[in-house]
């Protein structure tokens, strides 16, 4: 039964690839009955509809009668419902007209042209580097935000642990909202929403409004992380998303970097901490305008705004999208993004493990931000600008990752055409590549950062680990990805509460370490416990299919 699986995933596949390129159309042509294989069972509502859906002729097809040939499962129960279902319809109408995207559909995303896909991945990244940018922006400042509230470096460090924070319960809302309405209205009423909560951090007169309205803002930006891998899904088939997929991957980790080089400078320029959110605020400003152009690109909506036009111009009911035959439950939908996700990081060692190490990293990256004003500040006497230049170095590992990024795809392709199938395990090349960089960072950035040491030595550090960082987590992420390929909502949520999670956490006691083991065994410390998860992407690679086999849930 196991085996059959990836099979039947990839003749979806191929099925869906034949449906772009065909020449045929049955718009009108009448069926007495037409018949589906059942789409996997037990996997997401929304995927399975798509796969409904994937398997319709190209166009307006009409039918009197659709049934399904059931899945070969001893899920009996989900096969009668199944049945049911499908044909309900047909007892309401004599006809039904489904309404799917003609043969090179102009107005199908994947259709567009490959230029005006790749300026809306750009946006789309550029929305998750504004909500990223917006966590680590006050961290130039957050020196003058303590003495101005007379309160205590920790409680200044949550300005960012809880916009992180907001980054791990925003997803649960965002993820479900999006498969009911669509990417932009989401885009576009939770970033503008996003952009007013800097107004309250701009002219706080107490820390507390400013905690308040940093989880706000971290719950509202999420949407910009959460919606941006199905927004690139929409643009771009299966067999050509991985080098978008690629560029963003970059979007979460080079937005932080970016926020303590800006505000650091605006820190030192006017002496003060409140035009940092007024900027970050002109930021979220510009960004939010964007999503006003940006198209909408979830096919379900796309083809139900077809089928509603058709509707009026022909005043025939029985128009209709898969999407609406068969809505998604709102109960379906709860469980797919609040209870699910908690259930299969209790029950998948993979989905366990490679989030933790997405989470560590990630951990890392925010903990940096406190560690770099110790480092530079108290030790080389820095000022807030020029320590958040230091952080040039890991812009410049992630953009080494960019480039490497595609050569890791190209190999990918060519994996795939030799063994006539990937496995998702093929995936991990890539990350067993980077595994040994953030550890060997970590103790060049430990061991060169002494008063008599040259500040080139730990600002080096930063290159391997932001090459390694962006590296990393382009290939846990695809694997992930490629390895619950029916839960793939489900997975990338719980991915996200740890990796959130982790980010919001790691800062609150980053300072009092470095204070309290001093700076090179408290990077030492931080560097061995990179170096214990290093075989994680080696073990999966050698075991990743005989665990797999062994799972109810994965591929």
């Amino acid at each position: 039964m196991s085996d059959s699986l990836p099979n039947l995933e990839k003749g979806h596949s191929d099925l869906e690839k034949k449906r772009r390129s065909s020449t045929y159309s049955n718009s009108s042509t009448i069926n007495d009955t037409f018949t589906i294989n059942e789409p996997i069972p037990l996997q997401e509502v929304a995927s399975y509809c798509e796969q409904i859906r994937e398997q319709m002729p190209p166009g307006i097809f009409s039918t009197r009668s659709l049934s399904i040939r059931p899945f070969p499962t001893a899920e009996a129960d989900m096969e009668v419902a199944a049945v049911r279902t499908m044909t309900n319809r047909s007892i309401k109408a004599p006809i039904i007209h489904y309404v799917n995207w003609e043969v090179n559909d102009p107005e199908c995303p994947y259709n567009w042209s490959a230029g005006y896909r790749w300026l809306c991945t750009l946006l789309v990244a550029t929305f998750g580097i504004s909500a990223a940018f917006g966590t680590s922006v006050i961290t130039g400042g957050m020196n003058r935000v303590a003495a101005e509230f007379g309160c205590s470096q920790t409680v200044a460090i949550l300005q960012t642990s809880l916009m992180v924070f907001g980054f791990m319960i925003g997803p649960l809302l965002w993820s479900p909202l999006s498969e009911l309405y669509g990417r932009k209205p989401i885009y576009v009423i939770a970033l503008g929403i996003y952009t007013i909560f800097n107004i309250p951090c701009a002219v706080a007169q107490n820390i507390e409004t400013i905690l308040v309205s940093r989880f706000f803002a971290g719950f509202f930006a999420s949407c910009s992380l959460t919606l941006a891998g199905g927004s690139i899904a929409d643009l771009f088939p299966t067999e050509t998303r991985g080098n978008a997929i690629a560029y963003f991957a970059a979007a979460p980790y080079a937005g932080p970097v970016l926020g303590p080089i800006v505000g650091g400078w605006i820190s030192v320029g006017t002496q003060g901490w409140r035009w940092i959110y007024w900027v970050n605020l002109m930021f979220a400003g510009v960004v939010w305008v964007i999503t006003w152009f940006l198209p909408e690109t979830y096919h379900p909506v796309l083809l139900a705004k077809r089928a509603k036009r058709i509707r009026m111009e022909t005043g025939d009911p029985t128009y209709v999208t898969v999407e609406e035959e068969f809505p998604v439950p709102i109960v379906d939908l709860v469980k797919a993004n609040l209870v699910r996700p908690f259930v299969l990081l209790a029950t998948e060692p993979i989905l366990l493990l490679m989030s933790f190490y997405i989470a560590i990293i990630y951990a890392l990256l925010y903990g940096f931000f406190c560690a770099y004003p110790i480092i530079f500040g108290e030790v080389y006497h820095m000022n807030e600008g020029e320590v958040g230049l230091t952080f040039i170095a890991i812009l410049i590992g992630v953009a080494f990752a960019l480039f490497l990024t595609p050569f890791l795809e190209k190999r990918y392709t060519i994996t795939t055409k030799a063994k006539g199938g990937a496995t998702p395990e093929d995936r991990l090349p890539g990350m067993m590549l980077a595994a040994p960089l953030v550890p060997i960072s970590l103790f060049i950035f430990a061991w060169t950062s002494f008063p008599w040491c040259h500040w080139i030595g730990p600002v080096f550090a930063g290159i391997p680990f932001g090459f390694g960082m962006v590296t990393i987590y382009y290939a846990a992420n695809n694997y992930i990805i490629d390895c619950f390929p029916r839960y793939v909502t489900s997975a990338l949520a719980a991915k996200t509460l740890i990796r959130s999670g982790a980010g919001a956490a790691f800062p609150l006691f980053t300072r009092q370490m470095y204070h309290g083991l001093n700076n090179q065994w408290a990077s030492t410390l931080l560097a061995f416990i990179s170096l214990a998860i290093v075989p994680i992407p080696f073990a999966f690679y050698r075991w990743g299919g005989v665990i797999r086999s062994k799972s109810k849930n994965a591929s």
